[in-house]
């Protein structure tokens, strides 16, 4: 580690052309008033606009400007990832590139970073410019992970959070495929607290997180950090099993006190496309399972840099318990 880099800014970046100038100067604005030394380091994802060469202009007047750029798009969370395998400031910054989170809430950070707290995570009060379904679905998301988990995985925050040199190395040491960066934040402990805001709409450009990217963060998530998923199956079983006594009792009655006859066609072709869901749901929870173990087993790395600007290229470095 540089010991002479205080604050390492990771910004994950992703056909960011039409914002990055504009992140690229407030981020250097709010850094240059801490009057102590930082890195911005833009992480690459496989862009294919102007990005990467905006960047790289950058850092022909700034020195401070890293940038690491992948053979492809890998996603944001090994973005994040490899951005933390490359900083060395006593201090490790996460903040996306679109502006809905302030980079002025850094001295924040860095002030409660300074009273003594290892992570500093920035909570949402309010979040502008996202659908009442995104709201809402993040909302039931974070609930279900709360429930579903024995960590205390703070709700309506993101990835914008500050971490001690320590919290950094330690996640560095985390092996896992399919990452869920702010689970393994909460994993690893040490002290806590968050700085409240309120989330703007972005800047401009698209968003990088469209539904379907949505839905595997969440299954990294909770498949990350929980096993009860898999417990469905026996809570599905034990209540279908009490159904169908029910069921079978009342159709006695009916048998024994009327002389209706039961339409029993209708009734178990109802029953089969019932159990023929439940049992394929089971079946979906359990492959995901298998499928990130399969994962893991194939110890492929977790991302391929094609090149560097302003670093030296490195390979990660995991040590595996065996």
């Amino acid at each position: 580690m540089n010991g002479d880099i205080s604050y390492s800014i990771i910004v994950p970046v992703y056909n960011e052309e039409a914002v990055i100038d504009q992140t690229y100067r407030r981020l250097k604005q709010v850094m240059d008033s801490t009057k102590e030394p930082y890195e911005l380091i833009f992480v690459n994802d496989g862009s294919c606009d102007h990005t990467t060469a905006l960047i790289t202009g950058f850092g022909y007047q700034d020195d401070a400007v890293k940038l690491i750029t992948f053979s492809r798009n890998f996603g944001h969370q090994i973005a994040i990832t490899a951005g933390m395998d490359y900083a060395s400031g006593a201090a490790v910054v996460v903040i996306d590139a679109d502006l809905q989170d302030p980079p002025e809430l850094i001295l924040d950070m860095i002030a409660k970073w300074k009273e003594g707290y290892s992570v500093v995570y920035a909570k949402r009060t309010k979040r502008k410019g996202e659908t009442f379904f995104k709201k809402q679905t993040a909302r039931l998301f974070y609930r279900i992970l709360n429930i579903s988990t024995d960590l205390d995985i703070p709700m309506d925050t993101g990835d914008f959070r500050l971490l001690d040199r320590k919290v950094c190395e330690e996640i560095k040491r985390l092996p896992e495929k399919n990452r869920y960066v702010r689970g393994l934040v909460s994993w690893v402990g040490f002290q806590q607290t968050a700085v409240e805001y309120e989330r703007n709409e972005r800047f401009a450009g698209e968003t990088k997180y469209p539904l379907k990217k949505m839905i595997k963060l969440s299954l990294d998530g909770l498949t990350s950090f929980s096993s009860k998923p898999l417990k469905i199956a026996n809570y599905a079983g034990a209540a279908l099993f009490l159904f169908g006594l029910i069921y079978l009792a009342v159709l006695l009655l009916l048998k024994i006190s009327t002389t209706s006859v039961i339409a029993g066609w209708n009734l178990v072709m109802a029953m089969q496309l019932v159990l023929t869901g439940i049992l394929l749901t089971m079946m979906g929870i359990i492959g995901e399972y298998i499928g990130r173990i399969y994962d893991e087993t194939r110890d492929r790395p977790l991302y391929i840099v094609s090149e560097c600007y302003g670093m030296i290229k490195k390979e990660r470095n995991v040590k595996k318990v065996v």
